[in-house]
């Protein structure tokens, strides 16, 4: 859609005199917009005559009406967007036609369809995509922060890397970034601890997700940065663009692209996983600009499904919703398990992390058993960096290794601390499990991964 039309939609109720609303139009129009539509979307106090020709003819302008005065035909509002090819649809209704929850449903639905939806003192933007990736792409983003998308991320390229077919890169933005995107060649360097560290005293942020996607999933990655992340998930400024267009020169042939909490990456990609975390509160994922995100995936990965995280009873209500929301992307719920990139068997153990005290347990057997370790004590201060200093402190001197995740204070605190003790260091993944024998999550990651490809090869 012309980001330069000004052709627009105007949203109006039966609560308004008529004369009072038309004055508005015309304010609008004398702006420079054209008013190409009136949709009554409720209301009937002031409605003396539902006559639509009557209406149109005291407006001078098309109006339609739903069959239904008490309910917001959304339907109607996305099929007349496209009819009129209307770069904006501003809203002049009020209460009680209208509240908050019904609003962020309209924005939804206009933004879907790159419209501006506009009000007397808001205005939302649909997302600017930049089509600059020369090879198949799918995007990761999510619904919120440290709800697993790097590792996801990560978990995705190695899985891909591992068909001869896809030689994958990953492009992340951070709010840790470098100011100029950086490559790192995790296909051909060993990320030490010695080298991170390096790296942090030089003033890197050694921790950042392009870091940690490297040394995870062992392929070619480029970090970005971002500042700041709007409503329905726009970034204030981002160097994302820039290091998207840098994989063009890579010797790959498939580009995830990373998204940063809820921040949205602006860059075009073919197909799109969404993550949501089944910690966050439902109204989060389910009003607001929740449904805005669900409805743009291909594939839902649910993660933080343990049921110490999520009781059942609030996983099934939300993977209902999300059904509802999107009804055409596959979902499938998850939990993260703990897996050492190095050996640390026979070891005593100090484990750093930012998942919750809830799980710790589960997390404390799951290393024992399947790594025959010692687990001497689980921080889930690995994001608040006095905590964790503390935790390192009491146990630093009954521990062999310090095992952490590559996040948060991971470098400039854990491995600092461990190695001026001349404790070895060892990092570790979050490998996503499906929660259900019968979702098969990696035949769902790759058969995204080819339709994507497909669908390159076809424009």
């Amino acid at each position: 859609m012309e980001e330069t039309s000004k052709k627009v939609i105007c949203l109006v109720d039966g609560e308004h005199y008529f004369p009072v609303t038309k004055s508005a139009i015309d304010k609008i129009e004398s702006k420079g917009y054209n008013v190409e539509l009136l949709l009554f979307i409720g209301g009937t106090e002031k409605l003396r005559d539902t006559n639509v020709d009557v209406i149109s003819e005291f407006f001078n302008k098309p109006v339609i009406f739903g069959e239904d005065h008490k309910i917001i035909p959304y339907d109607l509002i996305e099929e007349n967007i496209t009819k009129y090819n209307a770069s904006m649809v501003i809203d002049l209704s009020d209460e009680p036609v209208i509240n908050y929850s019904k609003r962020f449903e309209i924005a939804t639905s206009v933004l879907e369809r790159g419209a501006i939806y506009k009000g007397p003192d808001f205005e939302f933007k649909p997302l600017k995509e930049y089509d600059v990736l020369k090879n198949p792409s799918y995007k990761i983003l999510g619904t919120g922060k440290r709800i697993g998308k790097t590792a996801v991320s990560a978990y995705t390229a190695r899985l891909i890397n591992e068909e001869d077919k896809f030689t994958p890169c990953i492009v992340a933005m951070g709010r840790g970034g470098p100011e100029i995107p950086e490559i790192v060649r995790g296909d051909k360097i060993k990320l030490t601890p010695q080298y991170l560290m390096e790296k942090s005293n030089k003033g890197y942020h050694a921790a950042s997700d392009h870091w940690e996607d490297a040394l995870m999933s062992r392929v070619v990655t480029v970090g970005c940065r971002r500042c700041a992340g709007g409503m329905a998930g726009q970034v204030y400024v981002t160097n994302m663009v820039e290091g998207a267009t840098m994989t063009n020169d890579l010797d790959i042939n498939l580009v995830a692209i990373e998204g940063s909490g809820s921040a949205i990456p602006p860059v075009k990609t073919n197909k799109q996983i969404v993550l949501v975390g089944a910690n966050q509160s439902i109204d989060t994922l389910t009003e607001y600009f929740g449904p805005y995100r669900i409805k743009l995936a291909d594939l839902v990965i649910v993660t933080m499904c343990d049921e110490e995280i999520c009781p059942k009873e609030k996983l099934d209500l939300l993977l209902d919703k999300i059904h509802e929301i999107n009804p055409n992307a596959q979902v499938i719920p998850t939990i993260f398990r703990p897996h050492p990139v190095e050996s640390i068997e026979n070891k005593n153990v100090l484990f750093a992390t930012t998942a919750p005290e809830s799980v710790q347990p589960l997390l404390k057997e799951y290393l024992e058993e399947n790594f025959k370790c010692n687990i001497i004590e689980i921080s889930s201060n690995l994001s608040n960096r006095p905590l964790l200093q503390e935790d390192i402190e009491r146990n630093i001197d009954n521990v062999d290794i310090m095992l952490t995740e590559l996040k948060a204070a991971a470098v400039d605190v854990a491995t600092k601390d461990a190695l001026d003790k001349n404790l070895d260091v060892v990092y570790c993944d979050n490998i996503p499990i499906a929660l259900n024998d019968e979702d098969n999550l990696d035949e769902a990651i790759m058969n995204l991964v080819h339709k994507a490809a497909e669908d390159f090869n076809r424009e």
